[in-house]
């Protein structure tokens, strides 16, 4: 039987951080769905969710079994869609972790056959975050090792046509 696993998150970007547990998941599920949350209720992000799947897309290039779409709905019907089991969500720290746990029980009450995975996430990505790569691309410091070699220039491109 097949395991399918999916991420959820804004991704607005998308970090070093976020494909570190995106390559720690596909090596423990056979297939992995990053699912691009595009929440009307959240105020508009830096990138349109089109933008952050072009650069989920080059972030998860060479991945063979990782595959990444843009949601709008529930998360427990994207899961029910591509037929995942299994949600994981990566935690900095405790207030992450606290925070992804009480989504894991939100989840249990709409789809109970779906289990959460939270992963701690890697000691060298602890502080990097979504936030603090948009401060970087704002102030037009440089990128470093905050995002994936993949989708560095991309990124930079985009927010070039922003101004």
């Amino acid at each position: 039987m097949k395991r399918t696993a999916m991420i959820t998150g804004s991704f607005d970007p998308v970090t070093s951080g976020h494909l570190d547990i995106i390559r720690r998941s596909s090596a423990m599920f056979d297939e992995v769905w990053v699912v691009i949350v595009a929440n009307s209720e959240k105020k508009s992000g830096l990138f349109t969710p089109d933008e952050r799947l072009a650069l989920v897309q080059a972030a998860i290039e060479g991945i063979p079994n990782v595959r990444a779409m843009v949601y709008g709905g529930l998360t427990s019907d994207a899961a029910e869609q591509i037929g995942a089991s299994v949600i994981v969500r990566g935690a900095r720290n405790a207030t992450d972790y606290d925070y992804e746990y009480t989504l894991s029980l939100i989840m249990k009450r709409f789809a109970p056959h779906i289990e959460t995975i939270i992963l701690p996430t890697s000691p060298e990505y602890a502080a990097i975050s979504s936030t603090y790569v948009r401060e970087l691309l704002k102030y037009g410091c440089e990128l470093g090792d905050a995002v994936p070699d993949g989708c560095r220039a991309m990124m930079q491109s985009m927010m070039d046509a922003k101004k």
